[in-house]
């Protein structure tokens, strides 16, 4: 873009500091823009149309700019625009999208904490493993294990679970008692000859090594998203969750599902947990809690959790914790809201028709000399990009191939997220199939344009 003395970019290259961002790089070359956006579309400041084929950040899933929830915001703010939940203070919208969520969650789930992002819930959860070990007389029960490329956050505590070595560097993180074990990703890690089941029961067994090495009387929580999704879209090996889970119920090592790219429909059943047999004892959601138009989490609670808090908050005089925009109304009545629109669309078989559309766009690059594996469940799909299909070998890691094609793909119309080698897609809800058809028609222009400045040709 063209960044004159007065204008938009100018100005935000004199003024904002961005996110997951070379800031080098942004001062010569400046920001996008996003001048206005509506159902999948976005419009920059050229001019130029983008088609959004990752929801914004995994959250616009009914698209950008819905006018029901803007009205449910102003409805509420029309009411009062402000109330918090602190000291027994309470307000119908947080208590109705309390009841809602946990009509549908899975059925260990007993209580609803509520927070404004997914980093804050996941910062909670690791407070609440502490405090429910406490509670019970184990306090030396504090580590908590992730795994690589896991993505729980950029708060301190939860970077600190995330797997990221690019988001620990110079930060003095991961903090103390934060363990990783491997990312369970099959087509990478995987050895020759392994079974995914195989794998699977090494990655458990490795789990269990790894607890038994620390002291079971020390390890208090795992953290796992059923898909990792900022680094690729990553399935979980066949039997993977299985296997993990009766390791964690043996040390008696609470399990939290990091639900909030995977909520609300995204792998196609409501929850990650139920697609990949997850029970937790704890549940973060968020992002398309409210379609990602007012920030509102929530961390969700078994009752056996939600038992030791009473008991220790009881004990203390006050359960010491909380959040000024926590269950925020206009935030509660948007997130009630975008789950009446779900219910309204009959989310689970809307996007499995939808996925199938997908399913059948994605098969078409198969063929494709830069497409090796592709991860899909839902509307969620991660493509491997490979230097040779026939062995699966990779590009060069400084060649930041994902970013090269992220870029191409921008200038032919379309957004997607990257990762290393890795590219990934989460259409939002209410693309329609002929959107879905377009996504892949700029895709394989865009992968065709990678390849041949690749060859050289």
């Amino acid at each position: 873009m063209s960044i004159g003395a007065n204008s938009l970019g100018a100005r935000d290259i004199a003024h904002l500091v961005h996110p997951q961002t070379n800031l080098q790089r942004h001062l010569q070359d400046g920001p996008i823009v996003i001048k206005d956006a509506n159902g999948v579309w976005t419009h920059d400041d050229d001019g130029n149309a983008l088609l959004d084929g990752v929801s914004g950040l995994w959250c616009a899933s009914l698209g950008f700019a819905p006018e029901r929830l803007a009205k449910a915001a102003y409805d509420q703010m029309c009411k009062f625009s402000y109330s918090h939940l602190y000291r027994h203070n309470s307000h119908e919208p947080a208590i109705e999208l309390a009841e809602k969520l946990l009509s549908i969650a899975p059925p260990s789930m007993s209580k609803v904490h509520f927070q404004s992002t997914g980093s804050e819930a996941n910062d909670v959860a690791i407070k609440l493993i502490w405090y429910y070990h406490n509670a019970l007389g184990r306090p030396e029960k504090r580590k908590i294990i992730s795994r690589h490329y896991a993505y729980h956050g950029s708060t301190v505590a939860a970077v600190s679970l995330t797997g990221k070595p690019d988001m620990h560097a110079q930060f003095n993180l991961p903090l103390d008692g934060f363990l990783h074990v491997e990312c369970p990703h099959y087509f990478r890690n995987g050895q020759e000859g392994e079974s995914e089941e195989d794998y699977a029961t090494r990655l458990a067994n490795d789990l269990e090594s790894l607890i038994e090495e620390q002291g079971p009387e020390t390890i208090g929580g795992f953290f796992a998203e059923p898909v990792i999704g900022s680094s690729g879209v990553i399935l979980p090996p066949r039997t993977y969750f299985q296997k993990v889970q009766a390791v964690l119920k043996k040390h008696d090592v609470l399990f939290v599902a990091d639900e909030v790219i995977t909520g609300f429909g995204r792998t196609g059943k409501m929850w990650g947990c139920e697609t990949f047999a997850i029970e937790p004892d704890l549940m973060s959601c968020a992002k398309a809690l409210s379609s990602g138009a007012l920030p509102v989490s929530a961390l969700m609670l078994s009752d056996k959790v939600y038992q030791a808090m009473l008991s220790q908050s009881e004990s203390l005089g006050n359960f010491a914790h909380g959040h000024t925009y926590a269950g925020h109304p206009a935030c509660a009545a948007v997130a009630l809201e975008t789950l009446k629109i779900y219910e309204e669309m009959d989310l689970i078989p809307h996007i499995g028709r939808l996925s199938l559309c997908f399913a059948e766009m994605l098969d078409g690059l198969q063929d494709h000399p830069l497409v090796g594996p592709l991860d899909l469940t839902g509307l969620m799909a991660g493509i491997e990009l490979v230097k040779d299909k026939e062995t699966g070998e990779a590009f060069p890691a400084n060649m930041n191939l994902g970013t090269k094609v992220a870029d191409i793909s921008r200038r032919h119309g379309l957004l997607h997220r990257y990762a290393g080698n890795r590219i990934s897609f989460a259409p939002a809800y209410i693309t329609s199939e002929d959107e879905i058809g377009e996504i892949g028609v700029r895709l394989h222009k865009s992968l065709d344009e990678a390849h041949a400045a690749l060859s050289g040709t």
